[in-house]
């Protein structure tokens, strides 16, 4: 995403910051550079549920596709219409010169997709939602972005908000981060999710009760058209489970590998996510981290993931992609029972046309599955049009 946006640079001017009122600010303003950037986005879906009703007009299913939403075992064929304008976004970067000599960055950026608020019925107004805020510093970033654990290098173009997204590590949230070449380490916030066997009906439970950070190790390599990444999550699952303060935890770990590999105008891009306790970084948490067992102990679950994507230039304004997606969990189902997912996977093509440099429209045909443990599956059936304007 972000290589599809454009920016324009701004000097702040002493007479900007003064009529701000303090002159501390007037002398930083002086050596900050400000940059703006972002796209306008219009989506019109069109969405055919083979196996059930279609979630609610505000749910997020009907934003973008979200694996564990695909409705399984239902009666009837329900096909609904959507249109957006929620994944325009807005950012704003600043590169300041300190009285050290070094520079100091730093990155804002919102859109409206997920947020609950508004409807509709009449304005169709949203909230704005944070997806960056972070500073840089030497070798270090604090703040918010993309998970080191991710790779945004495998992400296939697509009409819809990821494309990949049943195979695929996809978190953002709070860290620090230290890069070094190809190599980053971060600690980043703990967040467990559970199913809970015991008095939920396998519903999903936000433990936060998480102490020890996240860990993330990361090495980024190129060998001439070949660009690859492979990192390494290690974590603590964490919650009380009996509500007495004295937390239940299990090891998690997970590993990733993606690469592309660029031929022409053309590239390929392929990735593969496992491990144990993965839980939320994989297929936008469609597998909690751990189960409760029958004792009341932690039990992590083994989740695996892999995408899929290839590009083809027909002419320079005119490509095509290709892109497939599948996730899959070990559940423990004499604990989870039949409900629990399987597998989802995602296949879909995709026409894009770029009018100008700036502007592109695209059109996507797709077809999603989600399976249960009780062999249970629905289908979702997706037309998507896009129009897309980068400044």
């Amino acid at each position: 995403m972000a290589k599809a946006r454009s920016t324009q640079s701004i000097a702040l001017s002493a007479a900007i910051a003064a009529a701000l009122g303090t002159a501390s600010i007037s002398a930083q303003a002086a050596d900050t550079d400000v940059s703006f950037g972002g796209y306008v986005k219009l989506d019109l879906m069109v969405s055919d549920y083979t196996d059930g009703q279609a979630p609610a007009s505000g749910s997020i299913a009907r934003q973008q596709y979200i694996p564990s939403l695909t409705p399984v075992g239902g009666n009837g064929d329900d096909m609904v219409t959507d249109f957006s304008a929620r994944e325009s976004r807005f950012f704003l970067s600043t590169e300041t010169e300190l009285d050290n000599g070094e520079v100091l960055t730093g990155h804002v950026e919102m859109d409206f997709q997920l947020t609950p608020d508004g409807d509709q019925r009449i304005s169709n107004s949203y909230n704005p939602r944070l997806r960056h805020a972070f500073i840089k510093y030497k070798n270090w970033t604090f703040g918010q972005t993309w998970s080191n654990f991710q790779d945004l290098n495998i992400l296939g173009e697509s009409v819809d908000f990821i494309g990949v997204t049943d195979g695929i590590v996809f978190n953002r949230q709070a860290q620090i981060r230290y890069t070094s070449g190809g190599f980053s380490m971060s600690i980043e916030n703990p967040e467990t999710t559970v199913t809970d066997t015991l008095a939920n009906g396998n519903g999903r439970i936000v433990s936060s009760d998480g102490f020890v950070p996240d860990i993330t190790f990361k090495y980024t390599g190129k060998s001439d058209n070949l660009t690859w990444q492979a990192s390494t999550l290690l974590r603590q699952l964490t919650y009380d489970v009996n509500g007495d303060g004295d937390d239940e935890t299990e090891f998690g770990y997970g590993v990733s590998f993606g690469a592309k590999y660029s031929f022409g105008m053309d590239d390929i891009r392929a990735s593969i996510t496992t491990g144990s306790g993965v839980g939320r970084y994989l297929a936008l948490n469609q597998w909690n981290g751990a189960v409760i067992d029958a004792n009341g102990d932690l039990e992590a679950i083994d989740s695996t993931g892999i995408s899929f994507a290839y590009r083809h230039f027909w002419t320079d304004k005119i490509r095509s992609n290709v892109i497939y997606s599948r996730g899959w969990a070990d559940n423990p189902e004499t604990l989870v029972g039949g409900s629990a997912t399987e597998f989802s996977q995602r296949l879909a093509f995709n026409v894009m046309y770029s009018a100008a440099s700036n502007l592109t429209f695209g059109a996507e045909i797709s077809k999603a599955q989600r399976e249960t443990e009780a062999g249970i599956d629905g289908d979702l059936n997706r037309v998507q049009f896009m129009a897309k304007y980068a400044f």
